[in-house]
């Protein structure tokens, strides 16, 4: 059959729509999605045709496009933001979303975004209100700390920081402290933003307190600058200033003293055998004049910079026009207040919040969960070979950097596929699966799955391999 011939045996859009179950589907969702979809699919079946030069007739059947805009009008209805099941074991991982939010607050949170709400509004003076008032108490409370503002991140909070207490004078910061925050975004470019000179000190490796001391003489300085280096360490023949010290020096010399703690923990994980976070109350008694940290790391929360510290400079940040530009929305906001309530329990936010859970969640525990999802796998899944492993996880998000997390790995070795081909199944599943390839194995960590992700992970992997 001649390519004109197929050609005519294409079917009319207008017969399409006309379709009795892609007309249930347009009164069901959209017309118009659906009337793209139908131009999609016929715009390809004629490009086929055209291009590779044959087809047939069976090809053409009115059912099989059907089908095929039906499979294109789903992938059009669907939202682009998706839940994905992260097996990748590493827990604030910053592609996947960071900290998932406690699933308690979801009505709160909820409640706030489909009505009007107290977002500026005093209800007790029937005049305008804040917002940053609806967490300002909580995070004082918190952090020890005199006042607080919060910001949508943590880049924000910092240049926000340095805007107002140094715009146009000298930030002096150790040359060991010039991270790269991610995406290329570094702390010598977010200081050039906000108006503030850069005034490097010390080396990589080592800087003292006569560092410092040199850098007044660079001309008039607005802030002492110190950043804790969460997502890497510099070890071996290594000096610093601590926060303490710093702060000493600031106040002989009537400058404040920012600290950048990046991850924001706001409790002691040193409980649970995990060391080296400094928290956020703990910089603020160090005397912190201002302390910038995330809300969605260790803290567990959405994304968000909170700013907390002497209420004077904050009351300057509120002031400041950057402030407007940076704030945070109304769902943040109510996500923000609501997770930070949950730290009223300081032994129970930990089994709450979902990144602290899995950060500190025993060992025993993790090997209880990799048996079992081991066993459904060795039970329902065929042509590849199961085992488990001892490896380890990782908490991400540019938190603990040196701290390996002891972990049972779930390691799925395919026989009729390559692990590459299995990872791009997983990948592209109704719900997408995030897993790790090692040494030709599909790797899957429990500790960032939840218990209700084994079922679709078993299933999933049953329809690619069985």
């Amino acid at each position: 059959m001649s390519d004109n011939e197929l050609l005519r045996l294409i079917p009319k859009v207008d017969d399409m729509i006309n379709n009795e179950t892609l007309a249930e589907a347009a009164h069901d969702m959209s017309r118009q999605i659906v009337l793209d979809a139908i131009r999609e699919v016929v715009g390809e079946t004629r490009s086929r045709i055209l291009n590779s030069g044959g087809g047939t007739p069976e090809d053409l059947n009115m059912n099989k496009l059907v089908e095929k805009t039906l499979i294109r009008v789903a992938s059009k209805s669907e939202m682009s933001l998706k839940k994905v099941i992260n097996a990748t074991g590493v827990v604030l991982h910053t592609n996947l979303g960071r900290a998932p939010i406690c699933g308690d607050i979801r009505d709160k949170v909820w409640d706030i975004a489909e009505n009007y709400s107290t977002l500026e509004y005093n209800v007790v003076t029937g005049e305008r209100g804040s917002r940053y008032d609806h967490v300002r108490a909580l995070i004082t409370k918190l952090t020890g700390a005199e006042s607080a503002l919060v910001v949508n991140n943590n880049a924000a909070a910092v240049l926000l920081a340095l805007n107002t207490v140094a715009g146009g004078k000298s930030v002096v910061v150790s040359r060991g402290e010039l991270v790269e925050i991610g995406e290329s975004f570094r702390i010598p470019e977010i200081m050039g933003q906000s108006g503030a000179k850069l005034i490097e000190v010390g080396a990589t490796n080592k800087t003292r307190l006569s560092d410092y001391e040199k850098a007044f003489d660079c001309g008039e300085t607005g802030a002492l600058l110190k950043v804790h280096t969460s997502n890497y360490k510099i070890v071996g023949f290594t000096e610093e200033v601590s926060l303490a010290e710093l702060v000493k020096f600031g106040k002989s010399r009537g400058v404040p003293v920012i600290h950048d703690l990046g991850s924001g923990a706001l409790i002691d994980l040193s409980k649970y055998g995990i060391t080296g976070e400094t928290t956020a109350s703990e910089s603020v008694s160090a005397g912190a004049d201002i302390v910038c940290f995330s809300g969605d790391k260790l803290l567990g929360g959405p994304q968000a910079g909170i700013i907390a510290g002497r209420s004077d400079l904050i009351d300057k940040m509120k002031k400041n026009p950057l402030t407007r530009a940076f704030r945070i929305d109304k769902i943040t906001l109510a996500a923000l207040e609501a997770t930070l309530m949950l730290y009223s329990d300081p032994e129970g936010v930990v089994s709450r919040i979902p990144a602290l859970s899995m950060i500190t969640a025993p060992f025993e525990v993790i090997c209880r969960r990799s048996e079992f999802l081991y066993s459904l796998l060795a039970e329902n899944v065929k042509n590849c070979r199961v085992s488990l492993e001892d490896g380890s996880s990782q908490v991400g998000g540019g938190s603990l950097p040196l701290y390996e997390l002891p972990a049972r790995i779930v390691k799925v070795k395919p026989e009729n596929k390559t692990a590459q081909e299995l990872e791009e199944r997983l990948r592209k599943s109704g719900t997408p699966i995030i897993a790790r390839i090692h040494k030709d194995k599909i790797c899957l960590d429990v500790r960032t799955m939840r218990d209700e992700d084994f079922k679709p992970v078993v299933v999933a992997l049953a329809d690619i391999l069985n």
